[in-house]
């Protein structure tokens, strides 16, 4: 007697595997330069991870505290009174979580009920909309237009409904390199005031700005941080996207929410990463003061080294992305144009319609330069050789 095998009905049947592992896939099937997936292809500081190891040997390789450790905590809350002048309460306010994605996803959950309109970005990261599927919520998505990714406030406002929840937003932008300034924020706040609307702002890249004035956060808006949940990843900022360290900032009343899910996703996250992560904020405070200038360097070097190629390479405000223009190279649609590149070129990208629910007809890529110098020149004399 053969068992017919039980095929549970899919919550995200339209999902598969993502672009990001697609394309790493065929740049190793294809032996290509991997500019898809946004990692470095360097490690982090040696102190952090000599710290790790004194950590490990010192015995801390038990649970943390569900919050996150309190030396983390308290370095996190110094941080943010130097960046963004709010000092949040390290008891209250912080909460650690395994990566930005955990962070994003615990936030989503905690505050977005079913029928709850929320409202992002396109193109936005990927992670956003299955968090909101699962939680029942409705996403209403604004489309941005190259080459600037402005916000229309006006066509924002449109937007808004008395079940509208959440706002989704990402400063610095994946995949766009654009920034928001503290003019949208402003008309943001304008726009909520008099509504029960909450923000999630993705700032990741907080550390990866290279506006003049900095970057502008969600936490220097007094009025928009009491109803805000910000996160930020440490893999991003120590180049160690492998461990899987981020965290939340929120007023305690959706902290306290946000650590409900929380604790019942991770519960708590690797004891010696935070305490030398910690130990990483007190100590060498110069490494994520120095970020923008350290890829602003590897920024320039490539667009300078592709400034001989057919593509039109769009500003980069802030990330460790490029955003190219194919248009005078090929007349194939982006998911096509990056499949050729890295079997034929060999080199790896990603389509930016994949960021878009909505047909995205202008012919962009995403090239990740947090690479070494010698992996970008090798990329950008394959690109302009096209």
């Amino acid at each position: 007697m053969s068992i017919k095998p039980l095929i549970p009905e899919s919550k995200l049947p339209s999902l598969g595997t993502t672009i990001f592992t697609r394309m790493s896939a065929l740049a190793q099937q294809h032996n290509a330069i991997n500019l898809s997936q946004g990692f470095p292809d360097f490690d982090g500081p040696r102190y952090l991870q000599e710290r790790l190891a004194y950590h490990v040997a010192q015995g801390a390789n038990q649970y943390a505290p569900m919050t996150g450790v309190q030396p983390l905590r308290e370095a996190i809350a110094d941080k943010t009174a130097e960046l963004y002048g709010h000092y949040p309460d390290p008891t209250s306010d912080i909460t650690v979580t395994a990566g930005a994605t955990e962070a994003l996803y615990a936030a989503i959950t905690a505050l977005v009920r079913p029928g709850d309109e929320v409202v992002c970005f396109d193109p936005s990261y990927d992670s956003y909309a299955p968090a909101v599927q699962l939680a029942g919520g409705v996403l209403k998505r604004q489309a941005l237009q190259p080459p600037h990714f402005r916000v229309d406030w006006a066509h924002f406002a449109s937007l808004l409904s008395e079940h509208t929840r959440l706002v989704i937003l990402n400063t610095p932008h994946n995949p766009s390199a654009t920034v928001w300034q503290k003019e949208d924020f402003a008309a943001l706040w304008q726009a909520i005031a008099e509504r029960e609307i909450y923000v999630l702002s993705d700032e990741v890249y907080e550390h990866i700005c290279f506006a003049k004035e900095g970057h502008a956060s969600v936490l220097a808006h007094p009025q928009l941080r009491e109803r805000a949940i910000a996160v930020s990843s440490f893999g991003k900022t120590f180049h160690m996207t492998g461990w899987k360290v981020g965290y939340c900032v929120a007023p305690a009343a959706l902290s306290a929410e946000l650590r409900k899910v929380h604790q019942y996703l991770t519960f708590a996250v690797n004891t010696p990463a935070q305490l030398a992560i910690a130990d990483m904020l007190r100590s060498q405070p110069t490494h994520y003061r120095e970020l923008p200038a350290f890829y602003q360097a590897r920024r320039d070097r490539f667009v300078q080294a592709l400034a001989n190629s057919r593509f039109e390479i769009l500003p980069c405000e802030g990330t460790y992305f490029l955003l190219a223009d194919y248009s005078a190279i090929s007349d194939m649609d982006d998911v096509s144009f990056c499949q050729w590149l890295t079997t034929e070129v060999g080199v790896a990208a990603i389509p930016l319609s994949v960021f878009c629910a909505d047909p995205f007809p202008h012919k962009l890529i995403r090239l990740c330069f947090a690479k070494q110098e010698a992996t970008l020149l090798a990329a950008a004399e394959k690109l302009a050789a096209i």
